[in-house]
């Protein structure tokens, strides 16, 4: 159970069981242990009404006079407020799929839409993904469309692998597939596309889910799958082919003019990168900043080293990216020194830059010494000529342009050869 809590600044309701009642105290021990047994006698032998109103917590700073006050509180950064936890025997039964509790509280005609603390029976049940009180609850009346407190719908709370039935018995009762949540605009498709939730997705579109609906701010449900951090990734790779054969388009821009490439590169997926380029989109395609793809991974590969960013700047650059302009190496350095792989890949794409001895102050002393080889190589290069064969590869790569990765291959060159011309182990210096 997730109840919302309410302040001290709107009126607050008097409960029917206080947070200091040995009700409470009791009811929460029996939830501690899972005891439904327990917890079905507690409310048939102490509950006066099926709808009471049970307080679970109460953090009060004017009632303690000892209590600890925060530093923001005292210098007026944060306002004086307490907090109240309230919920009611459905909310707290439906948050556990205690379904025959639920069923004896719906028997005694609780009401199923009643929402003490924000969030009402079928939002707990919907989160917790318990279908079988999902079920009742609709078979007594809920409202698969109502809202909770912070403005989403039964089924954006259905948000877990185990959800899927809740979902499927929603829309079955009515639900709206493209209600909008009240912050953010999302859609049920926007929550499963960001959680990787490849069968809520299925079944969102066999209900009429919009491929394209843009939210608040301007993402499609395939930009949310591209940037999002955490949730399924093979799910949201699998979500964005299904949303691409159901005529998503893969250049729509947010309000940034963003699209998804510039969400994915950021997040360094190299999967869902490959995907997009498959689909023909601009790989120099811009946002409102002048950002690119390429830049968006180069910007994040730190944060992202476990995901093998070199990965996606090879892909980029074998598939036309444009390459950073040589007096801005030293930014590249700034970010990415600590990836070696993609200083050599971003050096090995051009045909003879002037490496900088000051380019040295970008790279902090100790990635200096972890790499110290590269590095050694790397600023020794400065005057020098590049090779011959460089000098040829790069000759080739800008006739083949943005095709590289597709006409290179098709050379019959002996295998090393292929791989020098794609930048496969390309983080030798040459």
């Amino acid at each position: 159970m997730n109840s919302r809590p309410s302040t001290c600044r709107t009126r607050v309701r008097r409960p029917d069981h206080p947070v200091t009642s040995q009700f409470v105290q009791t009811l929460k021990s029996s939830l501690a242990l899972g005891d439904e047994d327990a917890i079905i006698k507690l409310l048939r032998s102490q509950v006066k009404h099926v709808d009471a109103i049970i307080e679970f917590s109460n953090d009060d700073w004017m009632k303690e006079p000892s209590a600890w006050i925060p530093p923001q509180v005292l210098m007026g950064l944060w306002t004086l407020e307490y907090t109240q936890e309230l919920t009611s025997p459905l909310c707290i039964t439906c948050s556990r799929g205690y379904t025959e509790c639920v069923r004896y509280l719906l028997h005694r005609r609780a009401d199923a839409n009643a929402a003490p603390g924000g969030r009402a029976p079928l939002h707990e049940a919907c989160a917790g993904g318990h279908k079988d009180c999902v079920q009742l609850l609709l078979q007594y009346g809920a409202n698969s469309n109502q809202r909770s407190d912070d403005g989403l719908s039964p089924l954006h709370y259905c948000d877990t692998h185990s959800s899927l039935r809740c979902a499927s018995l929603l829309l079955q009762q009515g639900a709206l597939v493209n209600q909008v949540s009240e912050d953010t605009e999302d859609t049920s498709l926007h929550v499963a596309a960001q959680l990787g939730l490849i069968d809520h997705a299925q079944l969102y579109l066999r209900h009429g889910a919009i491929v394209n609906f843009k939210n608040k701010d301007g993402k499609t449900p395939m930009s949310a799958a591209c940037g999002a951090k955490d949730g399924d990734r093979n799910g949201r790779l699998e979500i964005c082919r299904l949303l691409l054969q159901n005529g998503a388009d893969p250049e729509t821009q947010d309000q940034q003019e963003r699209r998804p490439l510039h969400h994915a590169c950021r997040e360094a997926e190299h999967q869902l990168v490959d995907l997009l380029l498959a689909s023909h989109v601009d790989v120099n395609a811009a946002d409102y900043n002048g950002v690119t793809a390429l830049s968006c991974v180069l910007q994040t590969a730190e944060l992202h080293r476990d995901k093998s960013p070199h990965l996606i700047v090879r892909t980029l650059l074998n598939h036309g990216a444009r390459c950073v302009c040589p007096e801005a190496f030293g930014k590249v350095l700034r970010c990415c020194s600590g990836l070696p792989e993609i200083i050599a890949l971003l050096y090995n794409s051009y045909r003879n830059p002037r490496v900088c001895s000051n380019w040295k102050r970008e790279v902090p002393e100790d990635v200096m010494q972890s790499h110290q080889s590269f590095y050694t190589t790397f600023f020794g290069l400065s005057g020098s000529v590049r090779s011959l064969q460089h000098l040829c590869r790069f000759a080739l790569r800008r006739q083949f342009g943005s095709l590289c990765h597709h006409v290179i291959p098709l050379l019959s060159a002996p295998k090393p050869i292929e791989d020098y011309l794609l930048l496969i182990n390309g983080e030798e210096l040459f």
